[in-house]
């Protein structure tokens, strides 16, 4: 597996589900990086300089040498591109679009559910509870007799597909989401936690775990 030539500058929020994604994959990878803490409470991610690398105004953001990459599932398909071992992007054209699948969940699904849930009660959204929280469990009741046939999302071995429903699933109870009834999903969890160079999302006193 190549290196970058300098470290990979990360602009990241800590509780953001969408920050740890790139940065959980970024150890996994144990890839040299500086990170940098955008400030959103004081708009950072709002600035010309800012908008510059994502015009969407969001984080995450990696900087590898002359590379800008937004979005946290663009950031894992270019570091797994880049750094990865072949089974965390499979290019069998079966398993490439079986990850890429789970991708779009991880930007669909997820983000209208857990992802939803939690900004809620962590960062005060308006969004409607008792709507989330159903979308919620409804995906979870797909994902967990999805993980009893197997151990991993796609194929034999863990991929960025694994990477990019981890942070905002394993944080659900956060959103008033428990994951009491899903045996299967909670022990994926736990074997994504099992990999050498995971590192967890700061966890928050709210909802199921306040």
């Amino acid at each position: 597996m190549s290196h970058p030539a300098q470290a990979i500058v990360l602009y990241r929020f800590a509780r953001s589900g969408h920050s740890h994604r790139a940065e959980l994959f970024l150890s996994l990878l144990g890839l040299p990086v500086t990170p940098i803490d955008v400030d959103l409470a004081g708009g950072q991610h709002k600035t010309p300089e800012y908008l510059a690398m994502n015009c969407f105004g969001q984080v995450p953001v990696i900087r590898d040498g002359d590379v800008t990459v937004a979005d946290s599932n663009a950031i894992l398909c270019y570091l797994a591109s880049c750094y990865g071992a072949e089974h965390w992007l499979p290019r069998e054209p079966a398993q490439a679009a079986q990850v890429q699948r789970w991708l779009s969940v991880a930007a669909g699904q997820l983000a209208y559910g857990p992802c939803a849930a939690r900004l809620i009660t962590v960062f005060g959204a308006k969004f409607n509870p008792e709507e989330v929280i159903a979308r919620a469990h409804a995906l979870f009741v797909i994902l967990d007799a999805e993980l009893a046939q197997r151990d991993w999302l796609v194929g034999e071995q863990v991929t960025i597909a694994d990477i990019a429903l981890y942070s905002y699933t394993a944080h659900a109870p956060e959103g008033n989401v428990a994951l009491d009834a899903y045996p299967h999903i909670r022990a994926w969890l736990a074997r994504i936690e099992a990999l050498p160079g995971f590192v967890a999302m700061p966890a928050t006193a709210a909802g199921l775990r306040a």
